[in-house]
């Protein structure tokens, strides 16, 4: 396989995976519809550089610890169940009634809570590390330096994902009057909150 055939037979499997709706997904619709395409976008790019974090991982051989080490496999999926968990619980419990953002939310600091949020969620994630150290390696050509071009593939990944997060940001705002109606707002939550609270039980019970 040369690195064109690879690139091309990569992108296309990835760009199925990043059709699929899952945690990251759900993070992003839910936070355009209720916060905005802003805090969105910033929670998008939070999940783009643990996608990077991850890929950096795997292209330098630590993330096959997540398969070789049952500890640390445990240690990081029971974090990332918990973080998910508590995110669940916190929207379930007191779900709000309005998200219109005020002088004081609009900081630096509100910023970087979003891409925190987004950071975070992905990268409390070790199925995300055991996906790139299992999955990039097999678009490998031979004769090319493995650490260099698997943190390529994870970087189209990324980007890949970026442009599907602006796509889904970009539809939600015909409906946003209708998706910060109070009683709409409080049903996204909640609903989020079961979703959070659904990856984290699955993730907890996620087997190497």
């Amino acid at each position: 396989m040369t690195v064109v055939q690879a690139l091309l037979a990569f992108s296309a499997a990835a760009a199925l995976l990043t059709l699929t709706p899952g945690l990251d997904t759900a993070l992003v619709l839910r936070t355009a519809a209720v916060e905005g395409p802003k805090r969105a976008g910033l929670a998008a790019i939070g999940i783009g550089a643990g996608c990077l974090i991850w890929g950096a991982a795997a292209a330098l051989g630590l993330a096959a610890l997540l398969q070789a080490s049952a500890m640390a496999f445990n240690i990081l999926k029971w974090a990332g169940a918990a973080y998910l968990v508590w995110l669940g619980i916190g929207m379930l419990l007191k779900p709000r009634n309005s998200f219109e953002v005020g002088a004081a939310e609009a900081t630096g600091a509100s910023a970087l809570a979003w891409l925190r949020k987004g950071f975070l969620t992905n990268l409390l994630n070790p199925k995300v590390g055991v996906f790139y150290v299992s999955f990039l390696p097999q678009f490998l050509p031979k004769g090319v330096a493995p650490a260099p071009f698997i943190f390529l593939l994870a970087s189209l990944h990324v980007l890949m994902g970026l442009v599907w997060f602006a796509a889904l940001i970009a539809a939600t705002r015909p409906i946003a009057r209708v998706l910060k109606r109070p009683a709409v707002v409080r049903w996204l939550d909640r609903t989020t909150g079961l979703v959070f609270l659904g990856f984290g039980a699955k993730l907890a019970l996620e087997r190497r």
